[in-house]
């Protein structure tokens, strides 16, 4: 659900699905989708026990099912040496379906998948490994109007933005030095601009005002600059080690050091706009996202909407504030992206709302591994 989506890519937006565009499916799945993935032989297929609940399973395959219905069905999508169509990727959902509707044992359904299903496992990064982070829907406190606590403006998107497309929009310095003027209406005024800086990434948040209430809101557009990770800069300029880089350290390094937020959020020239949302958060797809069972892919190499299965860890913090990691293995639907989300080794799987979401956002950065479910060719 990130900048663009999510995390190392980023990206969203919340529409009623009959209003929602028939994206096409995914015409660059040719060469990049044939070589993001290897077949996994029967003998070779990692357990297939999922820890979560099937009630979030079953939502989320339905909000794949809801995009899939939108496009058009013999679109093909290469997927490593297998080649198959909406329609088939529709046909499986359904079937997960089915499997889901007694609320079967992880061992029972594990049977079910494995009986009729083949298992793609990505083929990670250029030493083999899958790097699975997370990310939330993040809190922040804002005020309908300006005011020294209240100094940052949450852009909606600029009325002059669709006719300029043709070139390149103002920069993330400009857009900060006032160069919208009125040509953008702030939605609310944040404190602190790492707040608006972070919920860009994730690409939706929840906007707390002094009187309790709240508003939603998601990623509506960018500027159209290439997103830049100032992550990736603190580690090339030796700030940040690369082993100790995350969220949350990336966070306090620029709390603890004034002096350099500026520069260093002004290295990524993308700037996000954004738009009151209504309902749950939603992805790339414009479909809701849910916790635990949405993640964020590379849409470049593999397929939307698509059924996977994920193994990982995530961070949960104990009562005394303590971190301890939790094994993940769950299907999952492959329903967002973002500007850090790039190529066959990366997975970002969307974990919420709330402290625990928070935790997972902040520090997880483990490594995992990712197969994608598909129908047995017939």
């Amino acid at each position: 659900m990130k900048n663009g989506r999510r995390k190392a890519a980023a990206c969203l937006c919340v529409v009623a699905l009959a209003a929602l565009p028939a994206v096409v499916y995914a015409a660059a799945l040719g060469a990049a989708g044939a070589a993001a993935v290897t077949s996994v032989a029967d003998a070779d297929a990692p357990p297939l026990l999922d820890d979560g609940d099937a009630e979030s399973l079953r939502e989320a395959v339905k909000q794949s099912l809801y995009w899939l219905a939108r496009q058009p069905p013999e679109q093909r999508i290469v997927l490593g040496p297998r080649t198959l169509t909406v329609a088939d990727q529709m046909r499986g959902l359904w079937r997960i379906l089915q499997f889901l509707a007694d609320n079967p044992s992880p061992e029972t359904l594990e049977a079910r998948v494995l009986s009729e299903f083949d298992l793609l496992r990505s083929v990670g990064l250029d030493d083999g490994s899958m790097l699975a982070t997370g990310y939330h829907e993040p809190t922040i406190a804002a005020a309908e109007v300006p005011s020294a606590e209240y100094p940052v403006p949450i852009y909606g998107v600029p009325r002059d933005l669709a006719a300029r497309r043709k070139g390149p929009y103002w920069g993330r310095t400009e857009i900060e030095k006032g160069r919208l003027g009125n040509l953008a209406r702030p939605l609310a005024w944040a404190r602190n601009p790492l707040d608006v800086f972070f919920m860009e990434i994730e690409g939706s948040g929840t906007l707390r005002f002094p009187d309790g209430r709240e508003l939603r809101v998601g990623h509506a557009t960018t500027n159209g600059r290439p997103y830049r990770s100032i992550a990736r800069l603190l580690i090339d300029e030796g700030k940040i080690t690369r082993e100790a880089m995350t969220m949350r350290v990336l966070r306090e390094w620029l709390t603890e050091h004034p002096e350099e937020r500026t520069r260093v959020l002004r290295y990524n020239d993308s700037f996000v706009f954004f738009r009151p949302l209504p309902g749950a958060p939603v992805g790339s797809l414009g479909v809701p996202l849910t916790p635990g069972r949405s993640i964020a892919t590379d849409p470049s190499v593999f397929p939307r909407a698509a059924l996977a299965f994920v193994r990982t860890r995530r961070p949960v913090e104990r009562s005394e504030g303590s971190i301890e990691w939790h094994p993940v293995s769950r299907f999952v639907l492959s329903q967002d992206a973002g500007g850090a989300i790039r190529g066959p080794g990366r997975v970002d799987i969307f974990w919420g709302r709330g402290p625990q979401a928070d935790v997972a956002a902040s520090e997880m950065k483990e490594p995992g591994e990712l197969y994608f479910v598909v129908p047995k060719a017939k």
